[in-house]
């Protein structure tokens, strides 16, 4: 154990975390050459075409320095620390790492994401190492999510290592950035590392001081039974051959392929099927033991009995690992097949999607008749939805429909407030689920705290667009470098929407974002409902302001003017609030020409052609309705 390392990269997007990546699977041989390439790590197709990381993944790395390491934190004194404990196996772990004492480092690596959409990501990685590598651009500087994400690794306790990257490039600010980092982390500089991702520049310097500056995994925590097995579970997912397979940390013991195993949580037992570590893809070995990262086959094929954060062990009467606090949902909508025999098959691939994707939470959603029977899920933003929306498209081949998303609101009624004599509310994830304006007493919406890291001189353009988020800028720091931290509170509702979008564009690309739910407040909206040839269709509807209830509905009827085809007579659409209609647009009917073929003749003849022709319509409209195809929903879902 006093040879492994285990480690992750915090970095803000484009900031050179997979590169460094490559770098490290290069210098270490993880990968042969011929096979390396750009981003190894972002095994996912939709990482790849997107050029983020959206999953963290972890890869064992054995490096062998060229030069010798004095302050390895290897000694013959850990080996046998624990002998009088570890009767049975203390001699046999001993004599193995011994006998590989010269064969390298074992540096466990996971590669993390960097949006903020999935920070519930990075809080499980951070929990299964003693390290973290804090990678800042030179040419960007520090950034919202990446002091986000620190505060996180320091509330675990975990060694920093500071790291600027892109020094190779002519506009990199490096002085400046070394002072931000000193500001931030109150190192000195001389602590901060200098690194080219891209030309390798560094990188061997840099596996150096992880070597000498993360510890090696403790051993913590040790109950009556210190030889039993824990392991921490910190991600999962499906294989149909081998059944559930458990991402792991050991913080005690060993195990191996057909060993029995208990789930703390569940108290589900399983056999071990297979066991091994990631390199990145998955290599079987005969054990995996105490302070390395690997993975458990468990052969389960019923996905609700393995859990993230759960412990693994081999032993019933052990304490449990602390685990990790479950995640809040930021936005909800209800997702619904195209095709209602697709129902089940979207519920088993939302269970296996929630096994790789522990943020995401979803219920059976029912009362809808015009939709059928659907879903309504949590995400923890609008990236964290598309990419789930997607994932079940290409994955599960699924034809889908989502509803506006929306936040949750708090909605005290006026008949519960008189029954109990008490204000009592009612949780509201959908607009589909909010009661008429005449039974509602008040409402109450999320609000965020966000911070915002931009050049001083982007302050009135910022302040603008929080104004008109209808948010309030609280505080304002000076940082190194001209720039500015910017710290406001604004409706949650107005930040899941575009924010990142528009803020980018008002920075012209240098500010950054990062925010977290404050609690709740007092919120002036109305349920806008949207009826496409007179019926009211349920996807369409959404929770706006009051004051901007008129104006979103016009930009509403007219946006999907242009999305719906034309039919063979004509469609009202209308935005109504209240059964008060606001804005209407209507899309004409297709028209044949009837009267092409006449020639001559009195005009009569054409108007009695004209009106049979009106006639049809009129009885085809009135047993007609539109089919909106899923396509057009999510065009809507993305305006």
């Amino acid at each position: 154990m006093g040879r492994i390392r285990n480690f992750c990269i915090l970095a803000h997007i484009d900031h050179g975390k997979s590169t460094l990546a490559d770098r490290f699977l290069e210098l270490t041989g993880t990968v042969e050459k011929r096979k390396m390439r750009e981003q190894y790590l972002d095994l996912h197709p939709l990482e790849r075409e997107r050029g983020i990381t959206i999953k963290m993944q972890p890869v064992r790395m054995v490096w062998r320095p060229k030069f010798p390491i004095s302050n390895s934190q290897f000694s013959i004194n850990e080996l046998i620390s624990n002998e009088n404990s570890r009767i049975e196996n203390s001699l046999k772990i001993a004599k193995s790492k011994i006998e590989n004492s010269d064969s390298g480092f074992i540096l466990n690596l996971i590669d993390t994401p960097g949006h903020v959409d999935f920070t519930y990501e990075v809080s499980r990685a951070l929990a299964a190492v003693e390290g973290a590598l804090l990678l800042v651009d030179a040419t960007q500087g520090v950034q919202a999510q990446t002091i986000a994400n620190l505060h996180l690794a320091l509330a675990q306790k975990l060694a920093i290592i500071p790291v600027i990257n892109k020094i190779d490039l002519p506009s990199a600010q490096i002085e400046k950035t070394e002072q931000e980092l000193c500001a931030t982390l109150g190192v000195a500089q001389s602590e901060i590392l200098r690194i080219s991702a891209k030309t390798g520049a560094g990188v061997e310097e840099l596996l150096r001081a992880v070597v000498e500056k993360i510890p090696s995994p403790a051993q913590f925590g040790r109950g009556p039974h210190s030889s039993a097995l824990r392991a921490l579970i910190f991600d999962l997912m499906y294989d149909p051959y081998q059944g559930v397979i458990a991402h792991v940390r050991i913080v005690e013991g060993r195990v191996g392929a057909h060993e029995k195993i208990f789930f703390f949580a569940s108290g589900a037992a399983a056999e071990v099927a297979e066991v091994g570590s990631f390199g990145p893809q998955r290599v079987a070995r005969p054990e995996i033991s105490e302070g390395e990262i690997g993975y458990i086959a468990t052969g389960i094929k019923e996905l609700e009995q393995v859990r993230v954060g759960d412990t693994i062990t081999n032993f019933k009467k052990v304490l449990p690992l602390p685990g990790y606090r479950d995640p809040m949902p930021m936005v909800y909508a209800s997702v619904f097949p195209e095709n209602q025999d697709q129902y089940e098959q979207l519920r088993d691939a939302l269970q296996k999607l929630k096994l790789n994707d522990a943020s995401l939470i979803f219920e059976p959603e029912t009362g809808i008749a015009s939709l059928g029977r659907g879903f309504r899920a949590g995400f923890l933003g609008m990236l964290h939805m598309e990419i789930v929306s997607e994932r079940l498209r290409r994955e599960y081949e699924l034809s889908l429909v989502f509803s506006n998303p929306s936040v949750a609101f708090h909605v005290y009624r006026l008949a519960k407030t008189m029954e109990s004599g008490t204000e009592e509310y009612v949780t509201v994830y959908s607009a589909m689920k909010m009661p008429d304006r005449r039974e509602i007493s008040r409402v109450e919406e999320p609000w965020v705290r966000g911070e915002i890291i931009a050049p001083s001189h982007f302050l009135g353009s910022l302040t603008t667009l929080v104004h008109e988020r209808t948010g309030a800028i609280h505080e304002t720091s000076p940082l190194a470098g001209e720039r500015l931290l910017i710290r406001f509170d604004a409706p949650l509702r107005e930040i899941i929407a575009n924010f990142h979008d528009v803020l980018k564009s008002v920075s012209r690309g240098f500010a950054s974002f990062s925010y977290a739910v404050e609690g709740y407040r007092p919120a002036d909206v109305v349920r806008l409902d949207i009826l496409v040839a007179g019926e009211n269709v349920p996807a369409f509807s959404e929770i706006v302001p009051t004051a901007q209830a008129y104006a979103i509905g016009r930009v509403r009827a007219q946006k999907l003017k242009e999305l719906l085809p034309r039919e063979q007579f004509s469609v009202a659409l209308q935005a109504q609030v209240g059964g008060r209609v606001l804005a209407r647009e209507t899309i004409p009917a297709m028209r044949k020409d009837v009267t092409g073929y006449l020639y001559g003749g009195d005009r009569t003849r054409k108007m009695k052609l004209w009106k049979k022709q009106q006639r049809g319509k009129k009885r085809l409209m009135a047993r007609s309705r539109v089919n909106i195809s899923p396509d057009v929903f999510l065009k809507m879902m993305k305006r």
